[in-house]
């Protein structure tokens, strides 16, 4: 599916993407949306289309299924992006990704620097790449700055499996993917996932895929 032309005012292109109930439809790498600079987001919504447009990310982001989603994935080029995560994993999963349930988070202009210099290396997956995943190394702990959907200030510190998420959904509103990050040996199908990859950790793979972890 193409991209709406965002030339439009942004209002408007986001009214066109409500008028259909249900989930809306998740562009897929290759369109330029995704690559794009974001604009700053500055009240481009009055506060009722916000909430409808906040609503329905949170609806296509748990159909996908998801934990993250960013606005430029629907298409939709405003720095705004949601998170959730209930994070039904195995106790062994949860203590070696530190991943912890989220609530439902609403991050609208956000920004993160990482806090400290240790970095931690999983499989990650995203929803405009469907059918992949690859072994990112990102920064174990993040501090975050934006805002609420309400205009409140946000700063707080995210660890492990959670920062990982911030850090996901806050690049793409800067035009970057995982795989611009990623290990490309390590790129798997999700079948191949499936079949070798479901160890807690990724050393495994590394050690038959060829490629580095961080030390």
């Amino acid at each position: 599916m193409a991209t709406p032309s965002h030339r439009k005012p942004l209002a408007e292109l986001v009214e066109e993407l409500l008028a259909a109930d249900g989930p809306l439809p998740i562009v897929a790498a290759g369109d330029p949306v995704l690559r794009q600079g974001i604009e700053h987001y500055d009240g481009h919504l009055d506060a009722a289309l916000l909430s409808r447009f906040v609503d329905a990310l949170r609806i296509t982001m748990h159909a996908a299924p998801g934990v993250g989603l960013a606005a430029p994935q629907v298409g939709v080029p405003l720095r705004i992006a949601v998170i959730e995560d209930p994070a039904p994993v195995p106790e062994e999963v949860r203590l070696a990704r530190a991943r912890v349930p989220q609530p439902f988070r609403v991050l609208v202009n956000p920004s993160y620097e990482p806090v400290g210099t240790e970095r931690v290396a999983f499989f990650e997956g995203c929803l405009s790449v469907p059918g992949w995943q690859a072994v990112v190394a990102r920064a174990a702990q993040v501090r975050l700055t934006c805002e609420d959907e309400n205009g409140r200030p946000v700063d707080e510190v995210f660890t492990g499996w959670p920062a990982r998420i911030v850090q996901h959904e806050t690049d793409h509103l800067d035009g970057t993917l995982y795989l611009d990050r990623a290990q490309l040996r390590s790129l798997s199908s999700n079948e191949a996932m499936a079949e070798r990859w479901t160890q807690p950790t990724p050393e495994r793979a590394a050690a038959s895929l060829g490629f580095a972890l961080p030390s």
